[in-house]
């Protein structure tokens, strides 16, 4: 039998199997079908033989950078997930935040013997969320490189046009022919998908949503300035990572930009509207506080006649009838002396 601290459902588990696990997994195939596969081919941009913007030198494979991919992946996706399991654990071991965590959320019960504990909960919640919003916003931005085909800064270097050919013979004939470039039509590729940044994208998404967790759940009563620090910390490093980029002429300024855009809209969505600000779904305190408010006593106030209701109800008479032994100009009236002829007219 429920009590008040469980809640009875028996739909909770079905639906994470037959309807979230279902998009999960939907999800993560579509993010590795557009990243592992050419089933989804580059748009051949335009562009100019001599367009000083696309002639920067090659800065080599992305292994080869300063921050590797392989790293900023491992690191984007783990040091999230493990602040907030160890948070979460924290938070539920510790006494003094046990209280307001049990306040939050409730025991599911789905059978007579099957009981889903707050910890685990909102840990497969938070971290759920997490790992769906990083698969989502790598679609988005390979959507978004495959639509566009922005070219990268290195573009020409790697292109090696032909100089001497038609194509390139003026300075401001526009190339729309893929054909020209005589490089490694593997880097060439590559060197197409500048638009929008994947690496700032992925980072800005994971410290967004990192900062978020860390500003709603974690409270610090004896330090001011940790939890300060941890977030700006966070958000720094993926500012620095979008620098780097753009140090290393791998990607353009407005790609970087564009992909923080990206990476913070999708962190913000997931945490204000999906796991509302990671506050619990049964919160009792909001319920309390609306009891609270329903149980006030009403104060009446005796009716009180307003003047308007007076100069609505004066007849045409009144404004035509003198006062006697009051002297008046026909440019002044006074609102006295107009509601004491309108009381006399009406007795």
């Amino acid at each position: 039998m429920a009590t008040n601290n469980t809640l009875r459902s028996y739909s909770i588990i079905p639906c994470f199997i037959f309807v979230e696990l279902v998009i999960m997994s939907g999800t993560v195939l579509l993010a590795y079908y557009m990243e592992c596969t050419d089933l989804f081919s580059v748009h051949v941009q335009g562009f100019f033989c001599n367009d000083a913007e696309l002639m920067k030198p090659y800065p080599g494979t992305e292994e080869s950078s300063f921050i590797p991919p392989l790293i900023l992946y491992c690191v984007v996706a783990a040091a999230p997930t493990a602040i907030i399991f160890i948070g979460e654990v924290s938070m539920y071991v510790m006494k003094s935040t046990r209280e307001a965590l049990l306040a939050q959320e409730k025991t599911i019960v789905t059978g007579d013997c099957c009981y889903l504990n707050p910890l685990i909960r909102r840990i497969i919640r938070f971290i759920g969320v997490f790992a769906f919003g990083l698969f989502a916003t790598d679609i988005f931005v390979n959507a978004g490189q495959v639509v566009t085909g922005g070219l990268s800064p290195y573009f020409l270097s790697v292109c090696k046009p032909n100089y001497t050919g038609t194509e390139c013979r003026f300075n401001h004939q526009f190339i729309v022919n893929g054909n020209i470039c005589t490089g490694n039509p593997v880097v060439v590729e590559n060197a197409r998908r500048s638009f929008p940044s994947k690496d700032a994208s992925l980072s800005v998404y994971s410290a967004v949503y990192l900062t978020m967790y860390i500003t709603s759940t974690i409270k610090t009563k004896s330090s001011r300035l940790a939890k300060p620090v941890l977030c700006l910390g966070t958000l720094c490093s993926a500012f620095l990572t979008g620098l780097n980029r753009v140090s290393e002429y791998r990607n353009h300024c407005s790609d970087v930009v564009a992909g923080f855009i990206l990476g913070s809209a999708v962190a913000l969505f997931l945490g204000i509207c999906v796991v509302n600000n990671f506050k619990g779904i049964h919160s009792a305190t909001a319920k309390q506080k609306t009891e609270d408010y329903r149980g006030l006593p009403l104060m009446t106030f005796p009716r009180v006649e307003s003047p308007l209701e007076t100069l609505i109800r004066c007849p045409k008479a009144c404004w035509e009838t003198p006062l006697t032994g009051v002297r008046s100009s026909p440019t002044r009236f006074s609102t006295g002396r107009f509601l004491l002829i309108c009381r006399m007219q009406r007795h």
